[in-house]
């Protein structure tokens, strides 16, 4: 099953923008990488919820595009790495 299949097309916009925004907050030096999704989710919940709707459907939209940030970037990291 791929995650894509279940984003609304309206809420597919807010992954790049994720995932910009997660670069941004990486370089802020007093907020540890470990926080990184759970910001992108705080974010990501309400932005998805005002392309939506305000409703459950919406919040589920944002966990979906936040987890298709988080996962998106982690899988590039990973490519990138060289295998020892």
């Amino acid at each position: 099953m791929e995650i894509l299949n279940y984003i609304i097309s309206e809420a597919l916009i807010l992954i790049p923008g994720l995932l910009i925004l997660g670069q941004i907050i990486k370089h802020i030096e007093i907020i540890p990488d470990k926080y990184i999704p759970l910001i992108l989710l705080i974010i990501g919940i309400p932005a998805a919820m005002a392309m939506t709707g305000w409703t459950v459907d919406g919040a589920i939209q944002g966990v979906l595009v936040t987890g298709a940030a988080v996962f998106g970037n982690q899988v590039w990291k990973q490519l990138g790495k060289e295998d020892v």
